[in-house]
């Protein structure tokens, strides 16, 4: 790894320039053998096309990434190792590129005063707000080492329930995607030798058998014309989806969808529940919490609700008022239940329930939705590709038969 540092000599000559190390610590280890006093030092980007990370679609640091390092920080804070050596052992040791600079600008934030919560928050999209805020909120109260094992236990359940999810959509997507390639397969490459041999037969063609010929000959004249306005079509509604507009569409279309709706209304009731417990048993405010809630639920619907619910506590409602007028997202029993935790001091302990119940709803309803989709996705793969197969060769049997 290339650092770019500035020193000062014996003679008090200033001086600046580059040093290849593994980490950090071995870089400043180096320079100072070298009789060099380090004003500053840094790691250098390396631009090359051959030694850069590809971040085009993000910062190339996944959410496993971001579990990981916070069971690791929990850990060594738990041991009672200083920040700084924590963040500086992590920068040096980490595989993720791209984690490992963060990291290295972190121990040099540290190393200068900026607190920990501070030198987080200056990279947003590594760090969300709620991961900052839980940590700010250990450091006021002394409690770092419990904030980062509760952060890690919450990451570990989110990062498991929304595995669960995106996993098991990777079969029946994989069955749509075979279905679609077998299809364009056989109408732009069988079907168009197959149907020659029934035109030239003269006989009645079936209207079926019409609908899949003329079918196959618009896939091969206007195919590459089809499939560019197709990618088109799916860049812009992509566009379109990262909008406001397309965000509110997308989060009521979630809720919406039959089947579909309650594993989504599910998935975000553990979420409210569990991020909710986390903040509230760390020391965060209710205030704070909500807000931070809204912000990582991640659908629109609920961020609005969310809000409201935020102004009417800040307002002087309970929890529970706040959430009554919502029914249709928000189910009265967990409503109910937030009132209990409300009247007996215990609300951490009735989210953290909560929370439990809708995550292995959340799996229920995955493991259902599987066993549901994929007979039904091979009955259609199996019906369209035997409908093609039919409509050419019931003519051409006919052709036989006649001779």
């Amino acid at each position: 790894m290339l650092f770019k540092y500035k020193s000062i000599n014996e003679g008090g000559t200033e001086a600046e320039g580059t040093i290849e190390a593994i980490n950090i610590d071995i870089a400043i280890n180096s320079l100072q053998r070298r009789n060099l006093i380090i004003s500053s030092i840094k790691p250098v980007d390396d631009k090359s096309l051959l030694n850069r990370d590809l971040q085009i679609f993000g910062t190339g640091i996944s959410n496993k990434d971001i579990v990981i390092l916070s069971r690791q920080l929990a850990t060594l804070f738990t041991a009672q190792v200083s920040a700084l050596r924590i963040f500086r052992l992590l920068a040096g040791e980490m595989e993720n590129k791209s984690l490992r600079t963060k990291l290295g600008e972190i121990a040099e934030d540290i190393q200068s005063g900026t607190s920990i919560s501070v030198a987080l928050s200056k990279h947003p999209k590594v760090f969300s707000s709620f991961y900052t805020n839980m940590i700010k909120a250990g450091e006021e109260s002394g409690k770092l080492d419990e904030t980062f094992e509760y952060l890690a236990d919450y990451l570990d359940r989110s990062y498991e329930v929304t595995s669960k999810v995106k996993n098991a959509l990777i079969y029946p997507a994989f069955v749509i995607f075979t279905f679609f390639a077998v299809m364009i397969l056989m109408l732009t490459v069988v079907i168009p030798k197959i149907s020659s041999i029934i035109l030239d037969s003269g006989q009645e063609v079936p209207v079926y058998t019409q609908v899949v010929i003329g079918l196959s000959q618009f896939m091969v004249r206007y195919g590459i014309f089809f499939a560019i306005i197709l990618v088109l079509g799916i860049i812009l509604l992509i566009y379109y989806a990262r909008t406001p507009a397309g965000k509110d569409s997308l989060a009521k279309l979630k809720l919406q969808l039959p089947y579909v709706n309650a594993l989504y209304k599910k998935l975000y009731l553990s979420r409210i529940a569990d991020n909710m417990n986390t903040q509230l048993v760390s020391g965060v405010p209710m205030v704070k919490a909500l807000e931070l809630t809204g912000k990582v639920v991640d659908n629109k619907v609920y961020e609005d609700l969310l809000e409201d619910a935020l102004e009417s506590v800040r307002g002087g409602k309970s929890l529970s008022d706040s959430f009554m007028p919502y029914q249709k997202e928000i189910p009265g029993i967990m409503v109910q239940m937030v009132k209990v935790g409300e009247e007996t001091g215990d609300l951490g302990g009735i989210l953290k329930t909560l929370a439990k119940f809708y995550q292995r709803e959340v799996m229920q309803a995955v493991d259902t939705l599987v066993d549901l989709i994929e007979p039904v996705m091979i009955v259609m793969l199996g019906l369209g590709v035997g409908f093609l197969l039919a409509s050419v060769l019931i003519p051409i049997y006919n052709v036989s038969s006649s001779i």
